[in-house]
Parts: structure tokens; sequence; C-alpha cells
């Protein structure tokens, strides 16, 4: 990207509207990654990532997959906008007399941004998880026992929830992200949202300091020209290939956070104290190779979501906008 100076809100509106598009594709993928990444050794439910799909469809519908996808979109925007503008700034920042960045500097850059998107990232991580993995718990929860129909219970102040399952697999109950926003809010106060927030920056910062520099390099040999820009579509291959390779570099602290931030627990699955407690429990009670689940999910949600973020970003819809609609019509 040259280094022309683009308006913070025009970089707002790229990050906002990637991350809506990018979300809505990929979403499912996210689903079934957050329902592996729960799974414990000995009660699997899904074999695989085609397995999660096609058994969330048979039991809780088409729109049984976008369960938590409000949230999600709801606040992707901010989240993305924020990572993208921020990595944008501390680049700029960074740079002297329009030089190039070296690799340290490039991941001081998407250090800083990983830092400041887990602002918005924490409590919308926190929220989606809950409503993903409840079709987990109550199909986790019926293989062992045959119980009355399937009802959603809450059991402790923690929103631990647990489903009593019949024969069938049943979708739970539908609850709401503003729901679960505000008993957590009553029960723990603004903490409560924050649950697993070291843990997000053990994911984001690292992510961050990956994907940028990787980004920027792979970007830098598509370009015709030092002074052009390169063409969308080696943006998106470029935003891929960071993308999924940060994302599987970072799939053990994402298994961690996932593990952390679910309330809901299925039939003898074990709470945890803090992130070492989770990495110790994890590495002793089902090895290594846990650290791994889902990291195929992973590398196929933020492939397209960041190739889709950064053709937006670099296309410059939010500079176009801010260019062709008036003032008046974008101040409040």
């Amino acid at each position: 990207m040259s280094q022309q100076q683009i308006s913070l809100p025009a970089k707002l509106i790229n990050g906002g509207i990637a991350g809506i598009v990018g979300v809505t594709c990929v979403f499912p993928i996210d689903l079934a990654k957050t329902r592996l990444q729960n799974q414990r050794q000995g009660q699997q439910v899904y074999r695989s990532m085609m397995d999660c799909l096609v058994k969330t469809v048979r039991s809780e519908g088409y729109f049984g997959m976008y369960r938590g996808a409000a949230v999600n979109l709801t606040l992707v925007t901010p989240e993305k906008a924020i990572k993208l503008a921020a990595n944008d700034f501390f680049r700029q920042h960074l740079a002297k007399d329009g030089k190039g960045l070296t690799v340290f500097k490039e991941m001081l850059a998407g250090c800083g941004a990983g830092m400041c998107q887990v602002i918005v990232t924490t409590p919308m991580e926190m929220l989606k998880i809950q409503l993903q993995d409840a079709g987990r718990v109550a199909a986790q929860q019926q293989k062992p026992v045959m119980m009355a129909p399937t009802k959603l219970v809450a059991t402790n102040t923690m929103l631990s929830r647990s489903y009593n399952s019949g024969m069938v697999v049943t979708a739970p109950r539908a609850v709401s992200a503003t729901q679960i926003a505000k008993e957590l809010l009553h029960t723990h106060g603004i903490q409560g949202l924050y649950k697993g927030l070291g843990a997000t920056l053990m994911r984001d910062v690292p992510f961050s300091i990956v994907y940028f520099p990787l980004f920027a390099n792979l970007n830098n040999l598509g370009k015709p020209s030092p002074g052009e820009a390169s063409p969308f579509y080696w943006a998106f291959l470029s935003g891929c290939a960071a993308g999924s390779t940060a994302a599987v570099a970072v799939n053990p602290c994402d298994v961690v956070k996932t593990r952390l931030q679910s309330l809901s627990k299925g039939s003898n699955e074990e709470a945890y104290n803090g992130v070492m407690d989770c990495v110790s429990k994890i590495m002793r009670k089902e090895g290594p190779s846990a650290f791994l689940k889902g990291a195929g999910c992973r590398a196929l949600v933020i492939a397209p979501l960041f190739g889709i973020a950064q053709v937006m970003y670099f296309v410059g819809v939010g500079e176009y906008i801010m260019d062709n609609v008036p003032l008046g019509l974008l101040s409040p």
C-alpha cells in the first residue's frame, strides 16, 4: 500500500464492510471450529468439520449453522475497523521519510493493532461462543443417558447450562446474546464480558504480529512497480495466505481461549482456573494434539475473511463513499 494519507473514517468504513461480508461467508465454518475445539477426549460428538455441519443442520436446521452470527455481525464492524485502522496508523507513524518499514517495525505495528482490537474482540467472542456451543452441549449430554425432552436450564451464576436429552437431539431453546450479556453484567459486572481477556491477547497479538508483516511482504511481490498498488486478486491471495498461516500458528492459543470462554459445560467437562490451569489440564488429559483442534476450520475461516478484508481495504470503498456522499449525510 502506498504511503498516501487516507482518512480515518474511510479506513473504518473499509474495515466494517469487509468484516460484515467476510463473517457472513464463513460463519458456519467458525461454528464448527468452536464445537470441535470444545470437544473432550472420549466425548466426541463430531468427527470432522463436515460431520459437525451435517449434524448441526439435521438437529438445529439450516440457520443453526448461524447461531451466534448476530452478535458477530454487530461487533465485527468495530473489531475489524479497529484492527485494520490501528495497523495502518502504527505503520504510518513508524515509517520515516516515506521509506519502507523493517520487519521488526511491521511486527510492532501488528502488535499494536492486536492489542487495540481486544477491546471489542473479547466480549464479542465471549457471547458468540456461548451461542455457537449450545448445540454441542445438547448433543454431548444426550449420548450417555436417555431423559426427558430437551430443555434449557440455568444451573449457576456462571451461566453453566445443561440440556436433558431425549431420543433425538433437538435444538436448544434460543437464548439471545442480550440475555447472556445482561446476566453476566448482573452477576459479574463488566469483567464478566471480559472473561478470557488474557487468552484473547495471547491469540490476537501474535496473530497480528505474524499476519500484517507477512501480508505486507507478500502483497509487495505483486506490485507492478514500487509506486503502484498490487492488483486486487493479488491482495486477496496475499490476505488468504497470510491469514491462514497466522491462524494455524496461533491455534493453540485459540483453543485455550475457547475453552476459557465457554460457560456452558457438557457432562463431566471440567472448568479451568486461568490460562495456565487450562493448558496444564488439556496437556495432561488430552495430549499435545488437542491444541490443534479446529486448526483446519480456523484456517478456512481466516483465509477468505482476511482476503475479503484486504480487497475491500485496498479497493478503497471507504474512500469512494467519503468522496461521493455529502458530508451532511455522514454526520450524526
